[in-house]
C-alpha cells in the first residue's frame, strides 16, 4: 500500500478523495494554483504544494516526486483522462490512480471508442465520425442530431441540431469550444435519440483479470447536456435489463484492458427501455459516484487505491447489492433565471444540511472566480425507497444557502418536484421543456420585509438613553413618519415602510397593508416574527437566505433610473464574468435584433451575446482576451430612426 499520495485537483473532489486517504492511513499531498492558495484542498492535505496550473503535466509529476509521494489520484475533469500524463507518471516511477494509457486512449477518442466496443459486441448509436463535410454527413445521419467533440466530454462542445439552417453555426460553436477545452477540434455526428434517458454503469475492473459491474445511475436530469441531478437505481430498468446493460459494460472495459474505476455511458429511449447504445467510457471517478456508494456501501476512492496498488478485488458479482435509493444534486455557481449563466463572488455565509452526505469545498470566505467549472458542492440523499430519497434531498436543500453569490439550490428543488420527477417519467430533454415553470426571477415578499427590519436593527440604538434624534423613527412635527425603503433583490424592487422599534414594528409594502413585525438578530441568523408566522434566515451583508433561497437585497438610493437605464440605443452587458473569445462585428456596423455580437467565455462555458434591436453598433468597447465583469458594457446597438 502507498504511504503518500498527490491529489492533482481542486475543489470538492480534492476534498473527498483526501478524505479517504485520511481514513485510510495515507498521507495526502495537495496542490493549488495561484487562484487557491485560500482553498480548502490546501488545509485538509496533511500537506501542500503550488503548482503554476492543474493542466501542467510536468509540474504536477516533478511535484509529486519532490514531496515524498509514490501515486497521483487525478479526480475528475484537467489530468484525470489524459493519456501523455498517464504515461509521464509511469516514466517518473509514480503510480497513476487510474487506468493504463492505453485504456485512456482507446476510451478518451469516441471515435475510436465506439469501434472498439462495437467490435466487442456492445450496440453503438449510429453515427459518423471524421467528418469533413457536415452538410452531406449530416443529411445522412439525419436530423434531429448530436454534434459531439471526438476528444472529451462533461456536455462541453456538444450541440443538438435540429436543422439544416442551424447546423454551421453549431459546427463552428462546437469546434471553437472543443478546441478550447481539450485541444481538438474533431466531430462526431451522432443520431438524437428521442425521449432519451442517460444511464450509465460503474465498473471496477483490478489488475487480475476481474471485471465487477456496480449497478447503473440515473443521469437524465441535464441543462446544457450536463448533468444536475443523479439517482441510482434507476427506476426505468427491470434486472433482466440491469444484468445485460452491466453485462456490456464490462465487456466494454474489458475491450481496452481497463482497469480501476470507470463508467460506461448509455444513452436508452424512454419508449424502448430494453434497447440501449453506447456513448462513451469516462476512464475516471464520477461526479456522481456517490449515489454508487451509498446504495452498495462501497467506497470507490477506496477500491481505486487498492487497485493501483495491485490488490485483487475481493468481491464477486453476486455479492454486489443495491440497498435502498440514492439521489444527487449539483449545487452550482449560476443564474437559472438568466440561462444558467456562471456566477460568481465571496462566500460570505454558509448553511450546509444535516443527516445526508454533503460532498463540498465552500467554507466562509472563499472566492469562487470564473476560471474553474461552477460546481461548488453535491447534496446526496439516501433512502429506503425513492419517494423518501426525494423528501431528505428537498429538505437537505431546503437548508442549503450559499450567500455571496447566486447558486441553483431554489431551482434544483423545484425540479425534485415536479410531477414527473417525482414519477420517474424523465428523459434528458425534461428540463428545457419544463424551464419557464422552473426558473424564477421573483423573490417572495418576506425578504423584503426582513431586510428592512434587518437595515433598521443595524441602525437603531442598542441600549441605554439615547438621543432621541439618534432613533430612527422617522419622527416629525404631528407625530412618526416610520422609515422609508427602496429595496431591490435580482428583478424585483419594493418599497417597504418600517414604524415603530425592530422588537415591534408595522411594516408595509408597497403601500399594501401593514403588518405586525418583530425581529432580532442571533449571530447570523436573522429571526423574524412576521404576522402569525415565525421564520429564521441565514444572513450576512445584503444577503439573506431561507428554505434554499438565497438573494441579495440591496438598497436603491432614489427613485430614478440610472444614467446606464436611460441610456440611447440598446447596451449590450456581459452576462457573466469572464473572458471575451469572439468579436463577431465591427464599429458601425448594421445588425438585426439577435445578430452575434459577442462570445464571452467563463468556467468553460460559452454565451454568445445578440444585438438587442434592430440599428447601428455605434459603440464596441471589448476585444477579444479581454476580461469583462457582470452586467459591464460590451457595446451599444443605436435603432436607425435616433441616429
Amino acid at each position: 500500500m502507498f504511504d503518500s499520495i498527490l491529489v492533482a485537483n481542486r475543489g470538492e473532489i480534492a476534498v473527498r478523495v483526501i478524505r479517504t486517504l485520511r481514513e485510510m492511513g495515507i498521507r495526502s499531498v495537495a496542490v493549488y494554483s495561484d487562484a487557491d492558495a485560500a482553498a480548502r484542498q490546501v488545509r485538509d492535505g496533511d500537506t501542500a504544494a503550488r503548482i503554476s496550473s492543474y493542466l501542467s503535466i510536468e509540474d504536477i509529476v516533478a511535484t509529486a516526486l519532490e514531496t515524498g509521494a509514490q501515486a497521483v489520484h487525478p479526480g475528475y475533469g484537467f489530468l484525470a483522462e489524459n493519456a501523455a500524463f498517464a504515461r509521464a507518471c509511469a516514466r517518473a516511477g509514480l503510480v497513476l490512480i487510474g487506468p493504463p494509457a492505453e485504456a485512456i486512449e482507446a476510451m478518451g477518442d469516441k471515435i475510436h471508442a465506439k469501434a472498439t466496443v462495437s467490435a466487442a459486441g456492445v450496440p453503438v448509436v449510429p453515427g459518423l465520425s471524421d467528418v469533413d463535410d457536415f452538410t452531406t454527413a449530416a443529411a445522412e445521419v439525419g436530423y434531429p442530431l448530436l454534434l459531439k467533440p471526438s476528444a472529451g466530454g462533461g456536455g462541453k462542445g456538444m450541440r443538438l441540431v435540429t436543422g439544416p439552417a442551424e447546423l454551421s453555426a453549431a459546427v463552428e460553436s462546437a469546434q471553437r469550444e472543443a478546441r478550447s477545452a481539450f485541444g481538438d477540434d474533431r466531430l462526431l455526428l451522432e443520431r438524437f435519440v428521442t425521449t432519451p434517458r442517460h444511464i450509465e454503469i460503474q465498473v471496477l475492473a483490478d489488475t487480475h483479470g476481474t471485471v465487477l459491474h456496480l449497478g447503473e445511475r440515473e443521469c437524465s436530469l441535464q441543462r446544457r447536456h450536463q448533468k444536475i441531478v443523479e439517482e441510482a437505481p434507476s427506476v426505468l430498468l427491470d434486472e433482466a435489463t440491469r444484468e445485460r446493460m452491466g453485462a456490456a459494460a464490462a465487456e466494454a472495459a474489458r475491450s481496452v484492458g481497463y482497469t480501476g474505476a470507470g463508467t460506461v455511458e448509455f444513452i436508452v429511449s424512454a419508449k424502448a427501455p430494453d434497447e440501449f447504445f453506447f456513448m462513451e467510457m469516462n476512464t475516471r471517478l464520477q461526479v456522481e459516484h456517490p449515489v454508487t456508494e451509498l446504495v452498495t456501501g462501497l467506497d470507490l476512492v477506496e477500491w481505486q487505491v487498492r487497485i493501483a496498488a495491485g490488490e485483487r478485488l475481493s468481491l464477486a458479482q453476486e455479492d454486489i447489492r443495491l440497498n435502498g435509493h440514492a439521489i444527487e444534486a449539483r449545487v452550482y455557481a449560476e443564474d437559472p433565471a438568466r440561462g444558467f449563466i456562471p456566477t460568481g463572488g465571496t462566500v460570505l455565509a454558509l448553511g450546509e444540511p444535516a443527516g445526508v452526505r454533503v460532498d463540498s469545498w465552500l467554507e466562509p470566505g472563499a472566492v469562487v472566480g470564473s476560471g474553474y467549472d461552477p460546481m461548488l458542492a453535491k447534496v446526496i440523499a439516501w433512502g429506503p425507497d425513492r419517494a423518501a430519497a426525494l423528501h431528505r434531498l428537498d429538505r437537505a436543500l431546503a437548508d442549503t444557502a450559499v450567500l455571496g453569490l447566486t447558486t441553483n439550490v431554489s431551482f434544483l428543488r423545484r425540479l425534485l418536484a415536479d410531477p414527473d420527477v417525482q414519477s420517474g417519467q424523465l428523459d434528458t430533454e425534461l428540463v428545457g421543456r419544463r424551464l419557464d415553470s422552473l426558473v424564477s426571477a421573483s423573490v417572495p415578499e418576506e425578504f423584503f420585509v426582513a431586510a428592512a427590519v434587518d437595515r433598521v436593527i443595524g441602525l437603531w440604538p442598542s441600549a441605554g438613553v439615547v438621543d432621541p434624534w439618534d432613533v430612527p423613527s422617522g419622527w416629525r412635527l404631528g407625530g412618526r413618519g416610520g422609515v422609508t425603503l427602496r429595496l431591490r433583490a435580482r428583478e424585483t424592487e419594493a418599497l417597504i415602510r418600517v414604524e415603530g422599534s425592530p422588537e415591534a414594528a408595522s411594516v408595509a409594502v408597497n403601500d399594501g397593508a401593514a403588518v405586525r413585525v418583530s425581529a432580532r438578530r442571533q449571530g447570523d441568523r436573522l429571526e423574524v416574527h412576521y404576522g402569525d408566522q415565525f421564520r429564521r434566515y441565514l444572513r450576512a451583508g445584503d444577503w439573506l437566505a431561507r428554505d434554499g433561497v438565497a438573494v441579495a437585497v440591496v438598497e436603491r438610493p432614489n427613485l430614478l433610473a440610472t444614467h446606464g437605464e436611460t441610456a440611447e440605443g440598446g447596451p449590450v452587458v456581459s452576462p457573466m464574468p469572464g473572458t471575451v473569445l469572439v468579436v463577431k462585428v465591427s464599429p458601425d456596423e448594421r445588425v438585426a435584433a439577435g445578430t452575434p455580437l459577442v462570445v464571452v467565455e467563463a468556467m468553460k462555458m460559452e454565451h454568445t451575446v445578440v444585438a438587442p434591436v434592430d440599428g447601428v453598433v455605434s459603440e464596441l468597447r471589448v476585444q477579444a482576451g479581454q476580461q469583462v465583469a457582470l452586467d459591464e458594457t460590451l457595446a451599444v446597438v443605436t435603432p436607425e430612426a435616433e441616429r
